[in-house]
C-alpha cells in the first residue's frame, strides 16, 4: 500500500482518535474520521504487542493491507485507524476478512 493511503504521523492517528468515533467486534476495533477533503482514503494500522512477537505482528499487518488493497474501490474518502485484538494472530486469512469487512460495515465504511 502506497504512502498516500496510511495514516502515519502521530498527529494524524491523534485528530482521528479524539474527533473520530470507534465501532468494534471482537477481533478489531476500528476509529473513523469524516472526510477531510482528500481524494482516497488513508488507514492507520496498529497491532499492540499482545498479539505476539514482531514476525507475528507484521504478519497480522501485512495480511490486513492485502485485504484492505482487495476492498480498495469500496472505500470512501476518509481516514480511519484499524486495531487488531490479540485473538487475530490465530486467524486464517478468510476469517480476518470477514472479521474486518464486518466491523467496516459496523462503522458504515463499508455498504
Amino acid at each position: 500500500m502506497k504512502k498516500k493511503y496510511r495514516v502515519k504521523k502521530e498527529r494524524e492517528f491523534q485528530k482521528v482518535f479524539q474527533e473520530g468515533v470507534s465501532f468494534a467486534n471482537r477481533k478489531f476495533v476500528v476509529y473513523r474520521l469524516e472526510p477531510s477533503g482528500q481524494k482516497h482514503f488513508r488507514v492507520g494500522l496498529s497491532v499492540g504487542k499482545k498479539v505476539g512477537n514482531a514476525v507475528t505482528r507484521n504478519r497480522v499487518k501485512r495480511q490486513i493491507r492485502a485485504i484492505l488493497q482487495e476492498l480498495k474501490l469500496e472505500l470512501p474518502a476518509i481516514d480511519f485507524i484499524v486495531i487488531a485484538r490479540p485473538t487475530t494472530k490465530d486467524l486464517t486469512h478468510d476469517e480476518m476478512r470477514s472479521n474486518l469487512i464486518h466491523v467496516l460495515k459496523l462503522a458504515k465504511i463499508l455498504s
